[in-house]
């Protein structure tokens, strides 16, 4: 069912849900007053409360290095390596 919008005489606006079959409201039903539909941005949906973004559709953290890749830029960073280099004639001896 959508919600329209209406302003009474005295500028106040309340929204009102109403099938769409339904003839417009010319008098409000708490105050009797006249009202006047207003024109609304026709959206589908409103997302109302803070943080909805934030809780629901925020970037995951960024996944940690692998363990060898930890023990690699440590190497690097103090200058030496832990690693065992070798070369492309001694994988071919294995």
């Amino acid at each position: 069912m959508p919600t329209y919008d209406y302003k009474r005489a005295d500028g106040t606006v309340f929204e009102i849900l109403q099938p769409i079959t339904a003839d417009r409201l010319t008098h409000c039903p708490t105050t009797g007053q006249p009202v006047q539909r207003l024109i609304s941005g026709g959206t589908g949906f409103i997302f109302k409360g803070s943080g909805f973004y934030q809780t629901d559709y925020a970037a995951e953290p960024a996944a940690k290095e692998s363990p060898k890749r930890e023990k690699e830029s440590k190497a690097t960073t103090n200058g030496t390596s832990d690693t065992k280099e070798v070369s492309v004639a001694e994988k071919k001896k294995d």
